[in-house]
């Protein structure tokens, strides 16, 4: 810490007596500069101890210096007595007073070297400490960023560090990391500060604190927010700096990563679309600890490319390989596995449309994505977010048969179940829908029904019986499905 000018008041060997503002003596002294020019000011930087004997200074113009020095922002003034002056001019003493200038009266028998002596061992001391202080930040964060740590570990070290709150936001101004947790609602009281910042460094205030924003030097655009009670120091900026150097590196790193992983999770949906699904899910159950369980629905998604992106990070966050794989092809992100929790991250996401297949088993992949992809352009075309290929392809179907007939056609094929469900015997028209949805896989649609399995084979035996139909027969199942699809399930 800087030696203040009342740290060196209280030394004393050198006798130095307060005769004015002694409110402001805890400012910090930057050096010392003795001078007897009566507006020095050309010659100073700011926050010095200038030291006079007032050669040149009388009564009268005493008042006027005084508030050079104020303007040229020096810490304080030491006036030697006993050589020029034997007291300091009154004058002088009250101009200190009324603009709150430090004064600080030194003795004849204190030689102006001794102060610059003691001020030179108290910068040289803390030079020593900031450079001491500096470098064990440096390596600390270091540490913890080849450590297992990550960003979040560089971004709470940082925190200790500064003795702050630290943001490492991304390219669209949210908190990824944040030191400590409650710091996230910070976010938004940065956000137009974070707008306006192209690269570099921008110094802004929230509350009571210092807030520094440093864009970080990533491909993709991220800033590090440090905010902080009193203004960083050296010390403090040059670990902000290598924070910020860790963080790049780490962030560009990643983002390497990342890509390879996305691009080896496109080549296994190639795999898997031309046939080769046992080499495809050995890889997938070896890197990411599972895959979903055959039979899947293959779900395609398709938007601009920065709502693609979105979405497969969300997955790469949120959601566990054992519950959902997911890999580009083309313009499409393809996923397999739950399909709710994957509606939910589009539907947040925004600006997408996805297309559902049929249940498929591995061997059929390809065909479930030529169906979710149809599916999804449909989605497009319609500016809807989700459209299943059954639905699409039966409305394909639908309108080339005559509106009339078929709607007495299904009014007369369904006609049995719908009595059967009206007086409250089951739910015949709704099960054999999920049936046929799910391409007569019992435990699918009996789970999706809520069911047990047993119950839904009854269910579907009662269809039969009552409509005097096989159900085993392929033409008999599209009858039905289609007959569904006109009246609407």
């Amino acid at each position: 810490m800087a030696l203040t000018l009342r740290a060196l008041a209280a030394e004393r060997p050198l006798g130095l007596r307060v005769r004015a503002a002694e409110a402001g003596l805890d400012r910090p002294i930057g050096w010392v500069h003795p001078t007897e020019l009566t507006d020095p000011q050309a010659f100073l930087e700011g926050g010095e101890l200038l030291l006079t004997t007032g050669l040149s200074l009388d009564e009268s113009t005493a008042p006027e210096y005084i508030r050079r020095l104020v303007g040229a922002g020096v810490a304080g003034l030491g006036f030697g007595v006993g050589l020029s002056h034997d007291s300091i001019p009154r004058s002088l003493v009250d101009t200190a007073e009324e603009v709150g200038l430090p004064l600080l009266e030194v003795p004849r028998k204190t030689p102006f070297i001794a102060i610059t002596r003691a001020v030179s061992r108290a910068v040289a001391a803390d030079e020593y400490a900031s450079l001491v202080r500096t470098g064990k930040g440096q390596q600390e964060l270091t540490r913890t960023a080849v450590g297992k740590g990550g960003p979040g570990g560089v971004v709470r070290k940082l925190a200790k560090l500064v003795d702050g709150w630290v943001l490492l936001l991304d390219s669209a101004g949210t908190a990824t990391e944040a030191s400590p947790a409650s710091a996230r609602n910070l976010a938004d009281e940065v956000r137009e500060d974070f707008g306006r910042l192209r690269a570099g460094t921008l110094v802004t205030a929230v509350r009571e604190d210092e807030v520094v924003l440093q864009t970080l030097d990533t491909r993709a655009r991220g800033v590090l927010v440090v905010g902080t009670r009193e203004p960083l120091d050296a010390a403090g900026q040059h670990i902000v700096n290598t924070a910020v150097s860790l963080l790049s590196l780490a962030l560009e790193q990643n983002r390497e990563h990342v890509g390879a992983l996305r691009r080896l999770r496109s080549g296994l949906c190639d795999l898997l679309a031309a046939g080769h699904a046992d080499l495809a899910t050995r890889t997938m159950k070896t890197l990411w600890g599972g895959v979903p369980e055959p039979p899947w629905p293959v779900l395609a998604v398709t938007g601009p490319a920065a709502a693609r992106r979105s979405l497969a990070d969300a997955l790469d966050d949120e959601v566990s390989g054992e519950k959902v794989f997911f890999g580009e092809s083309g313009a499409f992100v393809v996923v397999l596995g739950d399909v709710e929790v994957v509606s939910r991250l589009v539907s947040r996401v925004g600006g997408l449309h996805a297309g559902l297949s049929d249940s498929v088993s591995t061997v059929d992949f390809s065909a479930g994505l030529r169906q979710a992809k149809q599916a999804a352009e449909a989605a497009k075309a319609e500016r809807v977010e989700f459209v299943r290929f059954a639905e699409h392809a039966g409305r394909g179907f639908l309108k080339m048969v005559d509106s009339q007939a078929a709607q007495a056609f299904s009014d007369s094929l369904l006609a049995p179940l719908r009595q059967h469900d009206e007086i409250g015997r089951g739910e015949l028209v709704a099960s054999l829908t999920c049936w046929l949805e799910h391409h007569g896989h019992w435990d699918l649609a009996s789970a999706r029904l809520g069911v047990h399995r047993h119950t839904l084979r009854n269910r579907v035996r009662k269809v039969a019986e009552l409509t005097g139909r096989d159900l085993d027969s392929p033409g008999v199942r599209a009858e039905f499905w289609l007959a569904l699809q006109v009246s609407g399930g």
